[in-house]
């Protein structure tokens, strides 16, 4: 692997013979949660992708899961419970309440903080309280019997702390390090029923344990949940073909990292050619990303990323096109024959009159982004070799071009929507070989760049109209800004939930 001074000593060369400079370098509390989690989920190596979730991005998260926790619980009925209480030295009642669901709930916000200490969030809530209703069954000796139960329960208070963590395949893990529930007060009526006094009775006796019951469920709740979540991170992709020829690497790269105010994930963010699977011959260089808490998260983007697409790209072979005749607009006045090209290179209607021409248009090296506060720079080092077709088919090589260029393109987001815009910084165009003999490029030039002009005018076109930024069925980016910096991008936004 190379430095990135090395990297970019690749185009020293091309960037001094430049008559233009270049530019400066996550049943209820649980329930809560998975909406948090599911907001950033999306090898001690440095990340081209890093992801923040502010304090303000949880405390919003946490109202609008709080609210959907609430308007959710009417809907729920809760599993089956089957117990038994000793009655006396005759045998024990045992019991089934079925049927369960919430008729009432005071369902006070929960706090959630991130916890530095664990590498995650520390949740609580306190004065919950819930009534419920629904059907029991019972059998004491031989006597058989069913009705119906109210159960109101008061004052429930829970605390977690949830850790956070990195398996070895770079998925993001989660883990229940601390549970803590209790339970204020149980007020269980039962109606209907031979035994229904004998239940009633047991219950009223047995109130302590029945509340410490439940304040084990409670518990024994939360961790089934979080277990369910850490085997649907475990699940998730961190490979994605982005189509047949190159593969987005999105592994966290290091463990989580939090602090009182933020939530930072580091990602890979590494294309490669599912041709060759080559490794890029650069690796990400570190950056540091300025704290936006007025925002509830950002994502940034180093120029790695962007560099490794186009290594991957150009390693599968894309950045390459053969142009013909039929492929200029008839209003361009430029023919690719031997004949009109005589007015730029002499010997060819000399040479091969009357010929039709191909022009192989190619990349010599990768493109090159480069990334500073005021523009983003891209060189491009390309050739064009020129061929004239005989009749039969038969292809003759005439010249190569070599055509260094490079452009400054601006980004930035307004009305939800991502625009920019491209103009070109330099181009200059030499002759690298050629089969017909020594010509001046000087009208060939002029001739590249005016058709450069005329592609950056119908590009720009489509930048300044721009693209809608990412919208998901439930969520919209609101409030969204970019901005540029020495070696990364930087988007900074809030969120709306839409929930149905």
């Amino acid at each position: 692997m190379c430095s990135k001074a090395d990297f970019h000593g690749t185009y020293t060369q091309f960037c001094s013979a430049s008559a233009h400079s270049r530019l400066p370098g996550r049943k209820m509390l649980p329930s809560l949660i998975t909406l948090l989690i599911f907001l950033f989920c999306t090898c001690g190596e440095n990340p081209a992708v890093r992801f923040i979730l502010t304090d303000k991005g949880l405390q919003y998260g946490k109202h609008v899961g709080a609210g959907w926790v609430q308007d959710k619980l009417g809907l729920i009925t809760l599993p089956d419970i089957s117990g038994e209480i000793p009655i006396s030295i005759f045998g024990t009642l045992d019991y089934t309440l079925t049927g369960t669901t919430i008729t009432k709930c005071d369902f006070p916000e929960p706090s959630v903080e991130f916890d530095q200490n664990v590498t995650g969030f520390k949740t609580s809530i306190s004065g919950l309280s819930v009534a419920m209703t629904g059907s029991w069954m019972s059998q004491y000796l031989l006597i058989e019997s069913t009705g119906s139960f109210n159960i109101a329960v008061f004052g429930v208070g829970v605390t977690s702390v949830l850790k956070l963590g990195k398996d070895a395949d770079g998925h993001l893990s989660i883990t229940c390090v601390i549970c803590d529930a209790n339970v204020g007060d149980v007020d269980l009526q039962v109606n209907g029923g031979i035994s229904a006094w004998i239940f009633q009775h047991a219950v009223n006796h047995y109130k302590e344990q029945i509340r410490s019951e439940i304040e084990g469920r409670i518990c024994s709740g939360v961790k089934e949940f979080i277990m369910n979540m850490e085997h649907h991170l475990e699940a998730m992709n961190v490979s994605f073909d982005v189509d047949q020829y190159v593969t987005l690497e999105l592994p966290l790269t290091d463990l989580p990292d939090v602090n009182t105010s933020s939530l930072n994930l580091g990602f890979k963010g590494e294309f490669y050619s599912t041709r060759t699977h080559k490794d890029p011959p650069f690796e990400a260089q570190p950056f540091a990303v300025p704290q936006q808490p007025d925002y509830m998260l950002s994502v940034s983007l180093s120029e790695y990323t962007l560099n490794s697409a186009s290594y991957g790209y150009y390693s599968s072979g894309l950045f390459q096109v053969l142009v013909n005749d039929s492929m200029i607009p008839p209003y361009i006045p430029v023919r690719l024959n031997t004949s009109y090209m005589g007015h730029l290179v002499p010997q060819l209607p000399k040479m091969f009159p009357g010929l039709m021409m191909n022009l192989q248009v190619y990349a010599r090296e990768f493109p090159l982004f480069l990334f500073h506060p005021a523009a983003v720079s891209l060189g491009v080092l390309g050739a064009i070799k020129a061929f004239a077709i005989q009749p039969n088919g038969t292809k003759i090589p005439l010249f190569t071009l070599n055509v260094n260029s490079e452009f400054s393109s601006k980004a930035w987001i307004t009305d939800g929507k991502l625009k920019g815009s491209v103009g070109m910084s330099s181009l200059t165009l030499t002759l690298a070989s050629s089969e017909v003999g020594s010509f001046k490029t000087d009208a060939l030039e002029r001739l590249v760049r005016m058709g450069s002009v005329v592609a950056m005018m119908e590009l720009n076109e489509r930048l300044g109209n721009g693209v809608d930024l990412p919208r998901m069925k439930q969520a919209e980016l609101v409030n969204t800004v970019l901005e540029l910096y020495e070696g990364f991008i930087a988007i900074s936004t809030d969120a709306q939930i839409l929930l149905t």
